[in-house]
C-alpha cells in the first residue's frame, strides 16, 4: 500500500492556523469530478495514492476555499452557488464586495460586471442607468461589443431585482440578446433559472448559519473615490467590517482580503482584530511593469518589507508560486522567498481556466508546456500543497479541494 506523507514547508502564528485545521465534522459531498480528474492524470505514485481513496468519507476541510461560489456551473455570488461550495466541503467561503448607489455592500467579482454577471441589459428601466449602454459589434470597423453596467449605478433594492447568469458577453454580439447568450461550452447554464442574487449581509448570515469561515474581498472601487463627495476608501475598508460586528462574527472567521495594500494597512491598524489575518492578494505581475516573478530585487516592496508591515498572509496567483524545471513542476522563487519571510501563503484559482489540454490558459502559465490533461490540475494542487505548503487553495469547484485535502490528511 503506497503511503504518501505531507511535507510541512513552514510552521505559520497561532493566528491563522484555522485555516489550516483539519475538518470542521461536516460530511461533503464531491461528486464524480474529482475521480474523473484522477482517472485523467498521468500514471504514477500521487496517481495511484490519489484513488485509493475512492470509497472514503470525506468532510468539509478548511484548505478547500470557495472562490465566488461555485461558478464552473452555478452563477457566482448567489445563494445557490454558496450552498454548493458548502456541500462540497469547502471551508470558507468568498465574497467579492463591491457597493451599490446607496453606499450598501454587495457580492460582485467586480463593481462593474453586472452586464456580464447579471440580465440587467435585458432590463430597459434598469439598463438605462448602466454607465455606459450597450453597444453591438461592427464587424465593418472591427469594433468589439461593450456595455458597463456598475452595481454603484443602482440601489440595493435595484441591485436585488436583478436576475444572476453566467459570467459571459459575446464581443462579436450584434444584439443583446447575443450579447448575453454566451456561457462557454465548458459550463453551463442548468443552475442558473433559480439564482438568487446577494448582498454581503446575506452572505454574512448565510455562512454563518453554515458555521464556516468567510473571505470578503474588497473590490477596486472603479469610480473616482471619495464616491459620491465623501465615501472614502478608508469608510468603503471599515463598512467592510462593521457587518461583521454588526452580526456577531468572531473576527478569527474572518480572513478580509484585498489586492491594495492600503486596505489591508488600514485594517492592522484601524481593526486589528481583522487584520492580524487578513490576506494582501498578488497581483504584481500584472499591475507593476518591472515585477519579475524570478528576480526578488524587483519586488516592491519586498517579501521582508511586507511581514514588517504586519502583513501575515500573502495570495498571489497559482502559477506564480510553481515554474517548470528538468519535466516537473518545482515551487518558484516567489513561493521559496515567502517562505523563508514566515509568509501564510494562499492562492487562486482552481478549476478556473477550463479543459486543460491546450495549457490551461492564464493560471498555468509558468508550467504551460507540462500541462496538456484535465488531471494535472491535482499534480498542480500536490505541489502547492506538499512542497510549497499553502494553507489554503481557490477553487472554482470546491470538491477538488475537499477531496485532496481529505485524501493526504491535510492537517
Amino acid at each position: 500500500m503506497l503511503r504518501l506523507s505531507l511535507l510541512v514547508a513552514f510552521s505559520l502564528p497561532c493566528l491563522i492556523a484555522p485555516l489550516a485545521a483539519q475538518e470542521t465534522g461536516r460530511l461533503a459531498e464531491i461528486g464524480p469530478r474529482p475521480f474523473y480528474l484522477v482517472d485523467s492524470m498521468k500514471d504514477g505514485p500521487l496517481k495511484e495514492a490519489l484513488a485509493q481513496c475512492q470509497g472514503k468519507p470525506f468532510t468539509t476541510r478548511q484548505f478547500s476555499i470557495s472562490h465566488r461560489g461555485a461558478p464552473l456551473q452555478f452563477p457566482e455570488h448567489t445563494r445557490e452557488g454558496y450552498l454548493a461550495a458548502a456541500r462540497m466541503g469547502a471551508g470558507v467561503i468568498e465574497c467579492d464586495v463591491a457597493f451599490t448607489k446607496d453606499r450598501e455592500l454587495v457580492c460582485r467579482h467586480a463593481q462593474c460586471d453586472l452586464h456580464t454577471t447579471t440580465d440587467i441589459l435585458a432590463r430597459p428601466e434598469l439598463a438605462a442607468k448602466c454607465t455606459k449602454s450597450f453597444e453591438p459589434a461592427d464587424p465593418a470597423t472591427g469594433r468589439k461589443a461593450s456595455a458597463k453596467c456598475c452595481t454603484s449605478d443602482l440601489t440595493l433594492a435595484e441591485f436585488r431585482s436583478l436576475k444572476p447568469k453566467m459570467d459571459a458577453g459575446n464581443p462579436n454580439a450584434t444584439s443583446v440578446k447575443e450579447y448575453m447568450d454566451s456561457t462557454p461550452r465548458w459550463r453551463t447554464d442548468l443552475y442558473v433559472d433559480r439564482a438568487t442574487i446577494m448582498s454581503h449581509k446575506d452572505y454574512i448570515a448565510l455562512v454563518k448559519s453554515l458555521g464556516l469561515k468567510f473571505t470578503p474581498e474588497l473590490k477596486k472601487p472603479e469610480v473616482a473615490m471619495p464616491f459620491d463627495g465623501d465615501y472614502t476608501q478608508e469608510r468603503y475598508a471599515q463598512q467592510l467590517v462593521d457587518e461583521y460586528k454588526a452580526a456577531g462574527v468572531d473576527p478569527k472567521d474572518v480572513y478580509a482580503q484585498s489586492f491594495e495594500l492600503e486596505d489591508v494597512l488600514y485594517w492592522l491598524k484601524a481593526e486589528p482584530a481583522f487584520g492580524a489575518q487578513a490576506v494582501f492578494l498578488d497581483d504584481r505581475d500584472e499591475t507593476d511593469a518591472g515585477f519579475d516573478n524570478m528576480k526578488p530585487e524587483t519586488w516592491k516592496p519586498s517579501m521582508a518589507e511586507l511581514t514588517a508591515q504586519g502583513v501575515k498572509i500573502l495570495a498571489p496567483p497559482l502559477w506564480m508560486l510553481v515554474t517548470a524545471k528538468d519535466g516537473a513542476i518545482v515551487p518558484s522563487v516567489y513561493a521559496e522567498e515567502a517562505k523563508k519571510a514566515g509568509l501564510g501563503l494562499i492562492t487562486w484559482s482552481l478549476e478556473r481556466s477550463g479543459p486543460l489540454k491546450d495549457g490551461g490558459g492564464y493560471y498555468y502559465q509558468s508550467v504551460k508546456p507540462l500541462i496538456d490533461r484535465d488531471g494535472d490540475t491535482l499534480a498542480l494542487l500536490d505541489v502547492l500543497a506538499r512542497q510549497i505548503g499553502v494553507i489554503g487553495v481557490f477553487s472554482d469547484w470546491p470538491a477538488t479541494t475537499t477531496f485532496y485535502a481529505n485524501c493526504m490528511n491535510l492537517k
